[in-house]
């Protein structure tokens, strides 16, 4: 069955299936456009919109599914994290997503080392489970902690640690599974000499013993089409392995037993540096006879990719090279763990060497490892010249050659990939000659897609020349399948799709990839026209009923989006396009990762739709316009309502997804000279209003006390699109701006009696006082400059600021009044946001100029001019010249010498911190923590969004999520901490969690000046 065309309507013999099915199984079936679309690719090339998304509560109900699937001839896709990469978890009937609800782990026998899963078990899950028990599965791919168990079984998953434990087909004991035929039956390790869980199948393996003995089970990483050396009779007739890597294609699984192996006593990390990744390789061998853990190879350009997205300090230092091998070494105890590492970079050939014991800084560099997929999705850009950040693409990321060849394929396929202009970072597992690339083969358009086909094929007869497998763990699906034809006789194909038909004979399960079923007769045929054939190249041809690698390809059919005065997307060439391509489907923003933040509303939902990955796939449909129409369908606004804009995803995606940008360029579009929701007017404008009560005398009194009334401020929330079950805020009396200036504070540049220029910072005369202004002498300026919401909502967070600068020896500048544009932007008003911009930026921009640091109060805010302001405004000089200034508060006091910082001891002090979403995405929070450490405080850092995230949480339908994503770590944390000073720079953290737990916040600046006034006190 061909995909149904995408964007018509479904038939009504297709709706009266899937009414069927609704009636007959207790779990879930979605056949609405979003979840289509959502569905319609994983993490590969592919796009293929299914009729409906199924997902089952129990066992029964996949056999429901399955038996009405095969009486209306629908075809059945089985998926878990979606984080294959090469098409294979994508299909044109039902897909069946196990990982909602079939998500168990149902038995863990310690003493047998064994566990029993469900398909959709995320592998951390079994891995919580068994490590009590010191215990754990022994592969690991870099998608471990979003991958289900099903999935690794499906595509034969391997990891790094395959190199000690081995694939995932040789750590399946059993599977309970279904066939094609609706056969429900266990492969077992072993299995009598007729296998009569499958008629006929025992007779078609052995009367081509001899071709699988030649072709298959070569080396480790061959996992390439069918393995069915596994069911020879010297391997016993081992069905369970034989199943693993079949890609959905031959059963559905329904429960995995899997074995267990100990978890390694303190395994120790060694970095070996090498000239480069070819060198690197060469070295393999050396390494193995020392018997590693895991041994993986990385590239400097993907070290480069993690410092200009992360920071410098998120790399720990390495040794020299521009090529490195990562061997993790075990022992039976840390002594011995150690003595191994020392042994294998003896015998290394490079004295570039450094070993890391358990700790930060191995966690740190396996990190950037696993990140390599998304990190490597896009070549390195280039600031200065504009060069680089195009797309890179799976399609031949993780091809494997025998570890003994893998240096000699390196140059090879190097020097490929330079013949066909064709660009990508290498990675991967190199203890298993398994290689790992993106590429960034020209997929936009027909003329670039032939191009990327040439390199293709050419690319697999290279790999089968080294004796090699064009998948090496990812499977083959539809980025390989014909690809198949360069690396097996066209004999073994032809047993591939005997084999497929004895399991599947209609062709439902997972049509279109790996194979197509074929009878005896059809193979008989079509052996005695090879026979005859003209050619080798003829016999080759592709093999039929399977989907061409350049079919179904998702990235041609999209149209540019071009920048249109919302924002530039400067680092995207200017194509909204091409910035909601970042997304590879990865699916990071899916795991559960301690230290991160991302994807709030994913961590309250735990559905696609309100993810990061499933929000840029509904982006991606709507720029190809077939199923979703335009960028601002009403399927667009309903996929990005829940999201918080949080700009987690900028910091946390490795491929640099940052949704709350796009949302309010899809908002700006959306509204743009059309009628705003009411809200966008209330919250949009908050600054206004807020100025406006702040500065008429008594106006902030008369309205506080007006909404204490609950049935007044209902009847005005309701009105006005803000959800009624929220208190108001207190509105201030008088802003920061007038305080400051009571108190004498300047708004320029004060004249500096006889400063010279090895005293402070040197300005220039026109930003001076004027006359009027007394003289001051003063070695260090800073400006401090209050936001929106420190200037007329809560300005005790800047007046502490200015205590604390003071305390330090800082000459304090408060400039005059201008907002960031802040509340314009999140809710897509970005003209009226780039007005006030430009006003901020005359404003802010003499004191960039001449050195002098700029510190924000509120990190919303500061964010801005650090992020958004470069993208709003990418043309103005000016931009660029304020966003460097601009710091928070703790990174200007940890850039003063320890001796020289006046800051008050906070021994025995114990803070529970919420770092702002947007502090920690953009300018990160390690200098907030090395600060708050340093003077002896005991700090417990939150995870994740509190919540209400500026006007999200205030807004309409989105109260409980903005308490769901609170219960999250938020409240649990403030339950768990009754006593601990709850540390919040952001006004809408302090607002959440005195508004749900009753529990008043402080900024950083008001907690170091309380410290001030104990110190004194005593």
């Amino acid at each position: 069955m061909d995909p149904i065309e995408p964007g018509s309507p479904l038939s009504t013999d297709q709706r009266t299936f899937i009414d069927i099915l609704r009636l007959r199984i207790t779990g879930e079936v979605d056949s609405s456009t979003g979840t289509r679309a959502r569905y319609s690719t994983d993490a590969g090339n592919y796009r293929i919109p299914p009729l409906a998304v199924v997902f089952p509560q129990h066992v029964d109900d996949v056999l429901i599914a399955l038996e009405c699937a095969r009486t209306h001839q629908i075809p059945v896709t089985s998926r878990g994290g979606g984080t294959s990469c090469a098409g294979n978890a994508i299909g044109p009937g039902i897909v069946i997503d196990f990982t909602r609800h079939m998500n168990r782990v149902l038995h863990i026998d310690p003493e047998n080392r064994t566990a029993i899963v469900e398909p959709g078990c995320i592998q951390t899950t079994l891995q919580a489970a068994a490590a009590p028990y010191g215990l754990r599965f022994g592969p690991d791919p870099s998608s471990h902690n979003r991958a289900s168990i099903g999935g690794m079984v499906g595509n034969n998953a391997c990891g790094p640690h395959a190199t000690a434990w081995g694939r995932t087909a040789d750590n399946v004991i059993s599977l309970d599974c279904i066939d094609g035929h609706g056969r429900r039956f266990t492969a077992h390790t072993s299995h009598a000499s007729d296998i009569p869980e499958v008629p006929g199948l025992a007779q078609l393996i052995d009367s081509h013993l001899a071709i699988i003995r030649r072709e298959l089970g070569t080396f480790g990483r061959q996992v390439s089409g069918y393995s069915l050396e596994h069911l020879t009779p010297e391997k016993r007739r081992n069905l369970a392995a034989m199943l693993v890597g079949t890609e959905g294609t031959l059963v559905t699984i329904l429960s995995v037993t899997v074995a267990l192996v100990p978890v390694p006593t303190a395994p120790v990390l060694v970095a070996l540096g090498y000239a480069d990744m070819i060198q690197a390789a060469d070295d393999v061998p050396t390494v193995l006879a020392h018997k590693p853990l895991a041994v993986e190879g990385m590239d400097a350009r993907l070290v480069d990719v993690v410092r200009q997205h992360r920071g410098p300090g998120a790399v720990p230092e390495l040794p020299e090279g521009t090529g490195w091998l990562l061997c993790e070494v075990g022992g039976e105890n840390p002594e011995d763990s150690l003595a191994r590492a020392h042994a294998l970079a003896a015998d290394a050939h490079t004295h570039a060497t450094a070993i890391y014991p358990p700790g930060t800084q191995a966690s740190a560099l396996w990190r950037i490892r696993a990140d390599g997929a998304g990190l490597g999705g896009r070549t390195p850009y280039d600031s200065l010249t504009g060069k680089g950040g195009e797309q890179a693409w799976p399609g031949f990321e993780d091809a494997a050659v025998p570890p003994a060849r893998l240096g000699s394929y390196l140059r090879d396929f190097t020097a490929l990939m330079q013949r066909y202009g064709i660009d990508g970072l290498l990675y991967g597992h190199f203890g298993d000659g398994c290689v790992h690339v993106r590429l960034n083969m020209p997929l936009a358009d027909e003329a670039g897609v032939a191009h990327s086909r040439c390199f293709l094929e050419e690319s697999a007869a290279l790999c089968a020349s080294h004796g090699g497998s064009v998948s090496g763990e990812h499977g083959d699906g539809r980025a390989r399948s014909e690809l198949l034809r360069f690396m097996y006789s066209p004999d073994l194909l032809d047993l591939f799709a005997q084999v497929k038909h004895l399991f599947d004979s209609q062709n439902l399960l997972n049509p279109g990839v790996l194979t197509a079923p074929m009878d005896k007769a059809h193979a008989s045929q079509r052996l005695h026209a090879r026979t005859h054939a003209a050619s080798v190249e003829q016999a080759r041809n592709l093999h039929p009923d399977i989907d061409p690698l350049d079919r179904y390809l998702r990235r041609p059919k999209a149209r540019p989006i071009l920048a249109d005065n919302g924002f530039a997307f400067r680092e995207d060439h200017g194509d909204f396009t091409q910035a909601i391509h970042r997304c590879t489907g990865v699916g990071k923003c899916r795991a559960d990762i301690s230290g991160s933040f991302m994807c709030p509303s994913y961590q309250a939902s735990r559905h696609e739709k309100d993810v990061t990955r499933g929000r840029a796939r509904i982006l991606q449909d709507a720029a190809n316009g077939q199923l979703i129409a335009r960028i601002d369908s009403p399927e667009v606004l309903e996929a990005l309502d829940l999201c918080l804009a949080c700009k987690a995803c900028s910091s946390d995606c490795p491929a640099g997804v940052d949704m709350a940008k796009y949302r309010s360029e899809v908002l700006f579009r959306r509204y743009r000279g059309r009628m705003r929701p009411l809200s966008h007017w209330t919250l949009g404008w908050l600054p206004r209003w807020t100025r406006l009560s702040a500065r008429v005398p008594g106006l902030a009194a008369i309205s506080n006390m007006v909404m204490k009334n609950n049935l007044i401020r209902r009847s005005i929330f309701s009105l006005i699109g803000l959800d009624t079950r929220r208190p108001m805020p207190s509105l201030q009396s008088g802003t920061f701006t007038r305080w400051a200036r009571r108190r004498g504070l300047d708004s320029c540049v004060p004249q500096v009696e006889h400063a010279s220029a090895d005293e402070g910072q040197e300005v220039s005369q026109s930003d001076y006082c004027g006359e009027a202004q007394s003289y001051v002498r003063a070695s260090r300026f800073v400006v401090v400059w209050a936001d929106s919401f420190s200037q007329t909502l809560d300005d005790a967070g800047a007046r502490a600021v200015v205590s604390v600068l003071e305390a330090q020896g800082f000459h304090v500048i408060i400039p005059e009044d201008a907002c960031c544009g802040l509340t314009w932007i999140t809710t897509g008003q970005l003209t009226g946001a780039k007005k006030r911009l430009t006003h901020l930026l005359g404003v802010l921009a003499p004191f960039a100029a001449n050195g002098i640091p700029i510190v924000g109060v509120e990190p919303s805010c500061t964010a801005v001019l650090r992020d958004d302001l470069l993208d709003l405004l990418p043309d103005d000089p000016r931009s660029a010249l304020v966003s460097g200034a601009v710091k928070t508060l703790a990174e200007v006091l940890t850039h003063i010498p320890k001796a020289e910082r006046r800051l008050p001891d906070l021994s025995g002090i114990e803070v529970i911190a919420q770092p702002h979403c947007h502090h920690y995405s953009v300018m990160g929070w390690s200098h907030d923590r090395e600060l708050l450490e340093s003077l002896g405080a005991q700090v417990t850092i939150m995870e994740g969004c509190c919540g209400l995230a500026g006007n999200f949480g205030m807004e309409r339908g989105h109260y409980d999520m903005s308490v769901a994503v609170a219960e999250h770590s938020l409240l649990p944390t403030l339950r768990s901490h009754p006593q601990a000073v709850y540390l919040a720079d952001g006004f809408s953290c302090r607002t959440q969690a005195q508004q749900l737990a009753g529990r008043g916040g402080i900024h950083l600046a008001h907690l170091l000046a309380q410290g001030f006034q104990k110190t004194a006190s005593t």
